[in-house]
């Protein structure tokens, strides 16, 4: 990852500051792609530069920024790493649970910037890893339900027993070349109109 330009967007309401941060990304291998103010659409300018990271800089995070970093971690996932100058332990908790990847307080040096910026990439990506296997087992649970709720039905109308039940909405699956829990629910909605 080191040989990669990483695509930082900046979002600092100091000028001055912004610009030796500027600099400093730019001596790390990083480029900055977008610039914009706490009180801007982030939001927008994330959608329209697509950075590989956010880097926020302020003294203290306040209540407009944690709600730009929800939205953007709702609806346009990406690293970000905020440096404030000064933080209080509540205001770290929102920040992390707001979706930043990487809070650093008291300490923006030019040699650590890069170093930082690929740690929160990192804990990005395992978290969404993390975020990604958790729909799947509440997907793969929601369809065990289903199929459960379906051989139910044919054991209680049919007289089947379990394996029964599960051999025959199977067979049907494969013969209509159609997924299981297709099947079941198709089950399901005819038990629901006869009822």
């Amino acid at each position: 990852m080191t040989a990669a330009k990483l695509r930082v967007m900046l979002v600092d309401d100091d000028r001055g500051r912004a610009a030796l941060l500027t600099q400093a990304l730019a001596d790390s291998g990083c480029e900055v792609v977008a610039r914009a103010g706490k009180n801007e659409d982030v939001l927008a300018r994330v959608r329209h530069a697509d950075p590989d990271v956010i880097l926020i800089d302020m003294e203290l995070p306040d209540r407009d920024t944690l709600e730009h970093m929800r939205s953007i971690s709702r609806d346009r996932p990406r690293p970000v790493v905020m440096f404030a100058e000064r933080s209080d332990r509540a205001t770290a908790e929102a920040a992390i649970k707001a979706g930043v990847s990487a809070y650093v307080v008291d300490g923006l040096s030019p040699a650590r910037i890069r170093p930082i910026l690929e740690v929160a990439i990192a804990r990005f990506r395992e978290f969404q890893a993390m975020r990604t296997e958790l729909e799947q087992a509440r997907s793969q649970l929601a369809d065990r339900k289903i199929v459960e709720r379906a051989k139910g039905i044919l054991m209680q109308k049919r007289g089947m027993s379990e394996d029964e039940a599960y051999k025959a909405l199977r067979k049907l699956a494969m013969d209509r070349n159609k997924r299981l829990i297709d099947i079941a629910e198709s089950v399901i909605a005819a038990a629901e109109l006869l009822a």
